[in-house]
């Protein structure tokens, strides 16, 4: 058995519970963090200072650390059996917007002393670019045509890297995030300022994930996700976007928003919109259920939607 796998009965009985790191710890983090609570010992790395008190109060005990500055993660390396790292590449900087140095800093840290036994890495579906709207298995090739995707692609070569090393290392591939008590979780506020979508001819195909899943997801990949593995976080559902947001008003009692076609939203809308417009794919998530064993609470948009409308 490696050095770094050693059986947890055989540790002093202070560290036998498994301790769990959380590097960026929001919404999605917290979320993990439930489920977490009671059955392992929990701490989350945070930048500031005066969210402390908030992580304590959800039985997370704070690391002050800051991914941007390596000489603050020195106590990461000592501490952790699983990490689960959900923090975002850093936005376009001179000389590094094809980079994620965050995830390279983390992984240097974890390396300097007993690396963890596991770690989940949250990334994005957009590492495929446009597929035209075809069906993509996690063994298709990345394809990035944005720069927040590119960066996504580096950070993947690194979590390999420090697959390489021993750890089992997972990567989730994650669409758009929705749910109810989400900041921006839900399509009310852009239905209610009738955005409009693109005609079906020019429509593209999205996929989505319910954030309680996806937490479920992070959870059951820190045990059971396999070595260097990647796995699609999606639910069942393939409908294009305009088709999506239609489904949202009428299960909301809204107005659905107005259809224009390409050539009219390339002018009319913000370029962070249009990226999302421009790609279309449609995720297979066998890997979610064979190999995680995860049973979606909400398999479909529908679903998921039906619950919004009903607050």
């Amino acid at each position: 058995m490696p050095s770094n796998q050693t059986p947890l009965g055989a540790l002093p009985s202070r560290f036998r519970k498994e301790r769990v790191l959380i590097i960026g710890c929001g919404d999605v983090g917290q979320r993990a963090a439930k489920q977490l609570k009671g059955r392992t010992r929990l701490m989350a790395l945070t930048s500031s200072p005066e969210k402390a008190d908030g992580l304590r109060a959800q039985g997370i005990t704070p690391v002050l650390g800051n991914l941007d500055a390596p000489q603050s993660l020195h106590r990461l390396s000592a501490w952790a059996t699983r990490v689960l790292h959900l923090a975002p590449p850093p936005s376009d900087r001179a000389g590094e917007w094809s980079t994620d140095p965050r995830t390279l800093n983390l992984i240097r840290a974890l390396l300097k002393r007993r690396p963890p036994l596991s770690l989940v890495y949250g990334s994005t579906s957009g590492v495929y670019g446009d597929c035209k709207g075809q069906w993509i298995a996690e063994s298709h090739p990345v394809k990035p045509h944005t720069p927040r995707a590119i960066r996504r692609v580096d950070a993947e070569n690194s979590i390999r890297f420090l697959g390489k090393k021993g750890v089992r290392a997972s990567i989730l591939r994650i669409p758009g995030i929705y749910a109810p008590d989400r900041p921006n979780g839900t399509p009310r506020e852009r239905l209610m300022k009738g955005t409009p979508v693109l005609l079906q001819k020019d429509d593209v195909y999205t996929n989505h994930i319910h954030a309680d899943d996806l937490a479920r997801a992070c959870v059951a990949a820190l045990w059971r996700g396999k070595p260097q593995r990647v796995v699609h976080v999606s639910d069942d559902t393939h409908l294009k976007m305009g088709d999506y947001f239609d489904l949202a008003a009428d299960l909301m009692g809204l107005p659905r928003p107005p259809r224009v076609p390409r050539s009219q939203a390339l002018e009319a809308l913000p370029l962070m919109l249009l990226s999302f417009m421009s790609e279309s794919r449609r995720l297979q998530n066998n890997r979610l259920k064979k190999e995680l064993k995860l049973r979606l609470n909400y398999p479909t948009v529908r679903q998921g939607l039906k619950s919004l409308s009903s607050r």
